[in-house]
């Protein structure tokens, strides 16, 4: 994901407020927000629809995906749920 710049509507892209790091769309909605530490993905990210649903949420470890990751339907409903070590897949979505 792009860190910085702006839309050409003047919306940011991102705004970072001590370690929490926010992607917004060009409407101003949320995108997505999650720790940002030494220029890196940290910890839980939490991604966003642009009318507001948590559509996925997941950790990182050093910039990679790390741990469990989720997707949701936009009824809130669980799609898929992958596992991750390390930035590579290790197990496969529960059906």
């Amino acid at each position: 994901m792009k860190k910085d710049g702006i839309y050409n509507n003047g919306q940011k892209v991102s705004e970072q407020s001590g370690k929490t790091l926010t992607y917004f769309y060009k409407s101003g909605a949320k995108k997505a927000e999650g720790n940002f530490v030494n220029d890196q993905f940290e910890g839980l990210w939490l991604f966003f629809s642009e009318d507001g649903v948590l559509m996925q949420e997941g950790n990182f470890n050093n910039n990679l995906k790390d741990g469990e990751w989720k997707r949701f339907s936009k009824n809130g409903e669980l799609e898929y749920h992958e596992e991750f070590k390390e930035g590579k897949k290790i197990r496969k979505p529960k059906s």
